[in-house]
Order: structure tokens, then C-alpha cells, then sequence
């Protein structure tokens, strides 16, 4: 423990977010269940706001799993499998890995029974596991374990450390790495505005405004449907020639535009009730394989009857019961009022409160989404019948009703239809089909798009159009926007010669597909770039050119890397600077690809015990951890050619390109400089 205390004192100066992470700690228990059976209790201690997650999962995407590996003898047999604890279990949308993973929060206990096949056993394994925070992951893998039971029900247990075994760290790390950890020097060197580590934040009061904001767009854009646009004068006039005092029909239509609000806001009202039972299962909803693919029929057959193909209603009898208790008269019968509103105007709003449904449960918070999304929906919707009512003479100014309301449904009915295929993309990603990837994702966009534009322009009619005479000027405008879109949407085929992908539009960020997920241009290395996935051989080609390494220490697994690289990499500075004055070294700490045999061999941890090298990720997690002593990714290390200097302060996770741009140039200027070093394991 001196030790530790002593490298991270000497560190801190250079490399202030560098430090090992070690927010689990587990404890090894045994009881006996009968003359031969005992159960092994596993139980995780996890630090507030870290996770560790479950040994089960549906794909091979996401997070690594919890593992618990028993080294065979003749003393003891398992029985069945490691039974996971429902203590603190939550399935939920994972915001660190974009998906829905199963996981535990603050304590997990797993247990595995076995059954005595001697009076003595000794029972050892490792466990491996991953913890995460909302903005890092770290990768435990080989943490072994020592349960010693007799039949006469003695037992302990615990977790060992190997301690009394001696390594040469010397020479181990000559032969995995060729350097030393003392080699690394840190240049005397500060760049002005010189960074350490950035982290992103989300702000839950945005997301719920953005949600109330789309839902007030729906709210209007359902005015404009032949099924609601009539009601409004309608039901103004109602109001204000019925009742002899005019503050009176003013109250009430103001009270009954409220009340259409509050239908629209109890509407979400299970939804939270659903939340207190498990306060993730909307996530858990808006990102289920199967529910997307459900989400995709459905959005379909909303499109097909906004082109009045055929009619959605609800049930006849809750129009009569509804209608019946308008009679009531007073508040009561203005809200019967509202609820018929909303019933008989349901082929109309069901397929935007569909899509409202669908956006909201995809944002992490909740129901609380939901109702932000209803509410701004219902303000839309109930606004304009008190506005109306306090202003009965701007009933002029509205349009008379027509054709146009049926060119909004169709409309609207082309853009669920492109909605429907975002749903079906979702699925097709998550389950690596191969059935959506950008060509044919794009290639439904544009003939979607095309023909709505031709629909605008008259070419194409559907049931309900009415004859056109005349287009007019706002038809045509707006058919030559969709049509500009399409083109648009045609120039995503352009391919990107730096990169050798196709070129990513903004305007469907979130929407399409990644542009590596390709027919023509798979991009499995991010943005082309050259890479290396070996720190001698990387070494040896900085050194033969002469540039700088950046030592990027990333995972398969690891969704701020996939982040980065995706979104941070493509800028054009730095892109410029990666691919021109920097040699890229790739390390992925859990890369399961075996070792070579002479390779896999005992180390010293750097907080003591041992750990046993099989694989790939283990000789980079444990160069991360030896050299930087960090254990977090992404990081991001700049070096000399030689790999044994240090240019300026390593980074993580860096979602500003400008900090990040920053970085990379502070540390090109400190490679050309070349100021005196000093060891980052010498105190001053």
C-alpha cells in the first residue's frame, strides 16, 4: 500500500486523472447446506454510482460480463450453475453502451453450490469482471479466488494474492514491452490552456424541454388533420353563442382547452406507475430488439392509413359514453367534452402520439419523458380553442378546410413511413443482420422522399386526394424543399477518398446507419486511418519516420472510444494531424485473442498479488496500469518515436474537438521543442 501511495504522490503533478480505479471489492464466504453440499457466496461491494453487470447476456455487443471460472480437481463437482442474486438488479438502458444491459448497483451476491466429493477440497478459480460509471469502464479479468472446505464443515475462503511468489518485473517487462516503466520520461514542458481530462455531462432539464418541444410540434401539426382543424371554430363558436355573457363562453372554452391537456397528461400517467416498479423498463422498452421490429409494423400500418387506405378508430361505444357525458353539464361536462375530442380525432393523433411515444421512451429519464412529450402535445392541441375564444374575430384569418387537410395527412403518413425504417435499423444494428446498412438504408430514404415530393406535385394521388386544379405556391415550395432533401440525401453516396467511406450527413446523425456499416466501404479501422495494434512494431515505425506515437489505450467493448473515434477523429484538424504527424498504436484491453505461449506469463499487479497473462487484453490493461498507472478507457497517451517520452499530460475522454485538436497540437509542439526530461518517477 506505501508503494501505491508513493506512485500516485510522485504522479499527481503530471497526470492528475491518471490513477487506478478500485471501486468493487468482493468477499468469499462457504456454508454447509447438508452432509455434503455447501454453497460459495460471492458478494460485490460497489461503490455509489459504479455497476457491475450480470453473467447473462443476448448479444456479443455491450458490456463483458460477470464470469466465475472453477479449475476442476477430483475433491468437489459443481452443481448446476452461479446463481445471480435479484438483490439491486436492474435491466436498463446502459447510457455508457447505448443499449439495454442487465446490471447491479451498490451490492451483488452470486452463488455457486457444490457438492464434496472427499473430505477435503480445495476449491480455486478466477473472476472476471467489468464495473463501469456513467463515463468510464474498467476491465477486472483474472481475480482469483480459494475456498478450502472439509467434510466436518470447516471451511475458508478468500481471495488470493500469490504474494509469496517472486518476479522479475524487469525482465518480464523487457520481454512484453522492451521498456521499462522508469525508462518514461515526462518533457519539462506546459502547453498554454494545456488539458488533463474532459468529460461529457447531460443536463435532464434540456432533454425534457426538447421532448416538450417535439411534443408541441406533433400537437400542432395533428391541428392541421382533417380530423381536428374543423373542431376549432366549431367549438369556439359553440362557446361563445351559447352563453349570453361573454366572460362566461370565454371561461369555459379556456377551461375546455385545459381539460384536453389533461387528457393527454393522464394518458402517461401507467406509464409512471409501470416507472415505480422498475424505473427502467421504458428505456428497457425503447430498446428491445423484438419491440423495434414491433415498432416498425406499426409505424408501417399508421403510414398506409395516413394515406387513407383505411380508417384507426377506437371502439364506437367509448364516442357514446363519452358523448353521453357532455349532457352532465358544468366543469364535468366540459371535460367529457375534451375526451370526446380526443377519442374521435384518434385516426388522426393515434400515429403522431405513436411516434411521440417512440421518441420520448428512447431518452434516458423515464416516464417523467414521456409526460414532458404529452404535455407539450396537449398544450398544442387545447391552446388554440382558448386562444380563439378570447379572440373569436381571428376565426377569419384561418383557412377554410379542404383538400389541404388530407395533403397533410398523406404528408404526415410519408413521414412515418420513413420513422418506421429508423425503428427497423435500430433492430438490424443491435442484431448485426446485415439487412439495413448505409446503402439500403439511404436508398429507402431517397425513394421515400422522391415520392412524397412527387406527391406534392401532383403526380401521384391517393384515396382521399382531391382533384387538383392549380398547385399552389406553398405546395410547391414545400415539394421543392422534399425534393432538395432527397437530393441531399443522394449526395450520402459520395465517398470520402481520405477516409475510403462514404461521406456522413449531419442532418442524419442519430438517424442512418454509421458510415463503416457498408456494403461497398466496411470501415473496420476508424476513419481509415493507419493503425497499429502492437506497441513494439508501432514503436519501430515511429522511430523509422520519425514521428510521434499516439498511444490510445480503447477496448471492443469500450462506447466513449467508439465515440471518439467517430465523432472526434473525423474533424478535419484533427484528422490532419492523426493521419500526417502521428503514428497511431491501438491497445485494446480486452482483446481476447490468446497470447503466444511465451507471452503468457506471471505478473505483479501494481496493488499487489499476482495476475496470470493469457490473452491480448491482459498485456495491454497491464501495460496501462504498470506504465500510467490508469485503468480507464479511452486514454490516451502522446509519446516520442522511442516510446519513452512523454510529450505533455495524457487525456480521456475528450468530446470537444477543439480541447482534444488542442491536445494533439501541444503535443507535436513539445516533439519539436525536444526540452529537457525528467523522469515521471523522480520527485522534485
Amino acid at each position: 500500500m506505501k508503494r501505491i501511495l508513493l506512485l500516485f504522490v510522485i504522479l499527481t503533478s503530471f497526470f492528475s486523472q491518471a490513477q487506478i480505479l478500485d471501486p468493487v471489492d468482493w468477499k468469499f464466504e462457504s456454508k454447509k447446506i447438508n452432509d455434503n453440499e455447501f454453497e460459495l457466496t460471492f458478494t460485490a461491494y460497489i461503490d455509489e454510482h459504479w455497476a457491475i453487470y450480470s453473467q447473462f447476456k443476448d448479444s456479443d455487443d455491450g458490456p463483458l460480463p460477470t464470469e466465475f471460472i472453477f479449475e476442476e480437481n477430483n475433491d468437489f463437482e459443481l452443481i448446476e450453475g452461479v446463481v445471480e442474486d435479484e438483490l439491486n438488479k436492474a435491466t436498463k438502458f446502459d447510457s455508457v453502451f447505448e443499449m439495454v444491459v442487465t446490471k447491479f448497483y451498490n451490492e451483488a451476491r452470486f452463488t455457486q453450490r457444490i457438492k464434496l466429493l472427499s473430505d477435503n477440497a480445495t476449491i480455486t478459480g478466477v473472476l472476471n469482471y467489468m464495473t463501469c460509471d456513467d463515463e468510464q469502464c474498467i476491465f477486472k479479468p483474472d481475480n482469483p479466488f480459494l475456498f478450502q472446505i472439509s467434510a466436518s464443515g470447516e471451511s475458508t475462503a478468500q481471495q488470493t494474492t500469490g504474494e509469496d511468489i517472486t518476479i522479475d518485473d524487469i525482465a518480464v517487462n523487457n520481454q512484453l514491452y522492451g521498456i521499462q516503466p522508469e525508462d518514461i520520461l515526462k518533457l519539462n514542458t506546459t502547453c498554454e490552456g494545456e488539458i488533463t481530462s474532459v468529460t461529457d455531462g447531460s443536463d435532464e432539464g434540456k432533454s425534457l424541454w426538447s421532448i416538450f418541444g417535439l411534443g408541441f410540434l406533433g400537437g400542432l401539426l395533428a391541428l392541421l388533420t382533417p380530423c381536428v382543424f374543423p373542431m376549432i371554430p366549431l367549438t369556439v363558436s359553440f362557446f361563445t353563442k351559447k352563453n349570453s355573457k361573454k366572460g362566461s363562453g370565454i371561461s369555459k372554452a379556456i377551461l375546455y382547452g385545459f381539460f384536453i391537456l389533461a387528457v393527454y397528461l393522464v394518458l402517461s400517467i401507467p406509464f409512471h406507475l409501470i416507472d415505480s416498479i422498475n424505473p427502467d423498463i421504458l428505456n428497457e422498452i425503447s430498446t428491445n430488439v423484438v419491440l423495434n421490429v414491433i415498432f416498425f409494423l406499426i409505424f408501417m400500418f399508421f403510414a398506409f392509413s395516413f394515406f387513407g387506405y383505411y380508417e384507426l378508430t377506437l371502439p364506437a361505444s367509448w364516442t357514446n359514453k363519452t358523448s353521453k357525458g357532455e349532457n352532465i353539464g358544468g366543469a364535468l361536462g366540459i371535460f367529457f367534452m375534451a375526451l370526446t375530442l380526443a377519442i374521435v380525432s384518434f385516426s388522426c393523433t393515434g400515429p403522431i402520439l405513436g411516434s411521440l411515444l417512440a421518441g420520448s421512451l428512447t431518452a434516458d429519464g423515464g416516464a417523467w419523458q414521456l409526460t414532458a412529450g404529452m404535455g407539450g402535445f396537449g398544450l398544442a392541441l387545447g391552446l388554440p380553442f382558448a386562444m380563439f375564444a378570447m379572440f373569436p374575430n381571428m376565426l377569419n384569418s384561418l383557412p377554410k378546410s379542404g383538400g389541404w387537410l388530407n395533403t397533410t395527412k398523406v404528408v404526415l403518413g410519408f413521414l412515418e413511413l420513413a420513422l418506421a425504417f429508423k425503428f427497423l435499423s435500430n433492430a438490424d444494428l443491435v442484431k448485426h443482420w446485415g439487412i439495413l446498412k448505409l446503402e439500403v438504408f439511404l436508398g429507402i430514404w431517397i425513394v421515400i422522399f422522391l415520392g412524397l415530393a412527387l406527391y406534392l406535385f401532383g403526380k401521384i394521388k391517393f384515396p382521399h386526394d382531391s382533384p387538383i386544379k392549380k398547385l399552389s405556391f406553398s405546395r410547391i415550395a414545400f415539394g421543392v424543399l422534399v425534393f432538395a432533401f432527397s437530393v441531399y440525401l443522394i449526395s450520402g453516396f459520395r465517398v470520402n477518398k481520405d477516409t475510403n467511406t462514404f461521406i456522413s450527413l449531419t442532418l442524419l446523425s442519430g438517424l442512418a446507419p454509421p458510415v463503416g456499416y457498408s456494403f461497398f466501404y466496411p470501415n473496420d479501422s476508424p476513419n481509415n486511418l493507419e493503425t497499429f495494434k502492437d506497441l513494439k512494431e508501432g514503436i519501430a515505425y515511429a522511430e523509422k519516420v520519425n514521428k510521434p506515437i499516439m498511444l490510445d489505450f480503447t477496448g471492443y467493448a469500450c462506447v466513449n472510444c467508439r465515440k471518439m473515434e467517430e465523432h472526434v477523429w473525423p474533424d478535419q484538424k484533427i484528422d490532419a494531424l492523426l493521419r500526417n504527424d502521428y503514428v497511431i498504436v491501438s491497445l485494446y484491453v480486452d482483446d481476447k485473442k490468446e497470447l503466444p505461449e511465451d507471452e503468457q506469463i506471471l505478473v505483479n499487479r501494481i496493488n499487489g498479488g499476482t495476475r496470470q497473462l493469457t490473452n491480448y487484453g491482459h498485456k495491454w490493461a497491464h501495460f496501462q496500469t504498470q506504465f500510467f498507472q490508469s485503468n480507464s478507457q479511452p486514454f490516451y497517451a502522446l509519446l516520442s518515436p522511442d516510446g519513452k517520452t512523454v510529450l505533455n499530460n495524457p487525456v480521456g475522454y475528450t468530446p470537444n474537438e477543439e480541447e482534444y485538436a488542442a491536445f494533439l497540437e501541444c503535443g507535436l509542439e513539445s516533439f519539436n521543442e525536444q526540452k529537457p526530461a525528467s523522469s515521471i518517477f523522480e520527485i522534485n
